[in-house]
Order: structure tokens, then sequence, then C-alpha cells
């Protein structure tokens, strides 16, 4: 089976790129299944399974990064998938944290951003682009060819990625996402995550609500000064 996890800021055109991209390989007969994170509210899997009627999950991660919520529930989805005949399973990810990565070895790490999000976007995002294997530039139609160069360049300054620049909405040089699938190696077990993790545990993300850096332990920031770390 070959695993396709889809990152990207939201509204960037994730959900819209994998309508197209399922469409064309269950054309050649494969058998995807779809897998929906998201942070508390999400109806894609409806979509799929309305479409498509290939299986279909979805997660909320609610209090739990997005990210985190994929490494802690792609061991189970994976053997879902697997359960489902699937050949192809494909993650969707909010892709929230600019400093985690929803990819894992063995598989396709795909990246969706809209161009016109700024021409800045994709140095702002880091490991989901830094390391993805493909970056899928979505809504080229509504910005001129000069802004189109600009992003491209900014991509390939940021990571060594495969680009595609798509209208995803018409279809538009979708059967090269395809193909980039299909050349992929299939998933092996076990797999691990791409890059490491942010260090420390965040006293804000167990509740802790007061402000300032007296009030917090682990791994802190001042405004004037580098990180230092208080605590055991």
């Amino acid at each position: 089976m070959k695993v396709v996890i889809c990152a990207g800021p939201p509204t960037s055109g994730k959900t819209t790129v994998l309508k197209q991209v399922v469409k064309r390989v269950m054309k050649k007969e494969a058998r995807p299944a779809y897998l929906k994170i998201d942070v508390q509210f999400a109806d894609e899997d409806q979509l799929f399974a309305q479409e498509f009627g290939i299986p279909t999950k979805k997660v909320y991660s609610a209090d739990l990064c997005p990210d985190h919520c994929n490494v802690i529930v792609l061991g189970d989805a994976i053997q879902w998938a697997e359960e489902n005949h699937a050949d192809m399973l494909f993650v969707e990810t909010a892709g929230l944290c600019l400093r985690c990565s929803p990819y894992i070895d063995h598989s396709l790490g795909m990246v969706v951003l809209e161009a016109t999000s700024g021409m800045n976007l994709p140095r702002k995002i880091g490991p989901m682009l830094s390391l993805a294997d493909m970056a899928v530039v979505t809504k080229i139609d509504c910005v001129s060819q000069a802004e189109r160069e600009v992003f491209r360049a900014n991509i390939n300054e940021t990571a060594d990625v495969t680009v595609i620049e798509t209208d995803a909405l018409h279809g538009i040089n979708i059967d090269h996402i395809v193909r980039q699938i299909e050349q992929r190696e299939e998933y092996v077990a076990p797999s691990l995550l791409r890059g490491n993790p942010p260090v420390g545990t965040c006293t804000i993300c167990v509740g802790k609500k007061e402000i300032g850096k007296e009030a917090h332990f682990g791994v802190l920031r001042p405004l004037e000064s580098d990180i230092f770390y208080r605590g055991e």
C-alpha cells in the first residue's frame, strides 16, 4: 500500500487536489482509502464517501496539535486501510503547527500552498514544506506569471521538492501528481516521523493561563534574549 500525507494551511485547496487525484487513480483501478484529521469540524470524509464510495474516516484532534494527532493515530489508520484492502491511503491533515512535520518515512509527503497567499508564505511554514517531497501550488489562475515565478523561486530556495502548479478546481496538472504517487515506494513498517519534533514540554499546552515568563517553566523564550530552560 502507498501512503500519501497531504498537509497545508487552511483554504489552500488540499481537499480539491485530493478529490482530483482520487478520481484519476480510481480510473486506473486503484483502491484508495481516505483519512481526514482536523481540529473541530470537517465533513470531507462524508464527501469522499458519497462521491467515490471509498472507505473514509475522520479524527478530531481537539486539544492536540493536528500534526501530533496524525502521528498518534497513523498506525491504526494504516491497519484500518489494509483491513479494507486499500492499496492507497490518503491522509489529509490540517497541519496548523508550523514547527512540526506530519510526514513519515516510506510515504509521499505533499504540501498544498495557494499562490494567492503571499509571496513569502514558503519561508514561513517550516517543516511542513522543508520535509515534504512535493509542493502543489494551487489557484495559479488567480495570480500573474511574475507572481507565480517568484512564489516558485521562494519554494525552491526553502526546500528541495518537486513543484507542481495546478488549477485544481479544473483538474489542470493533476496527472503530474498522480505520476509522483505511482513512482513512490510502498509503505514499510515500522516507519518513523521525518525530522525532529520541537524541544520541550510547553506549560501553556498543559493548561497554565498566566502571561509572563515568571509563571512558566521548561523551554522559555524571553522578548530580548535567547531561549533558556527553567525547572527540573
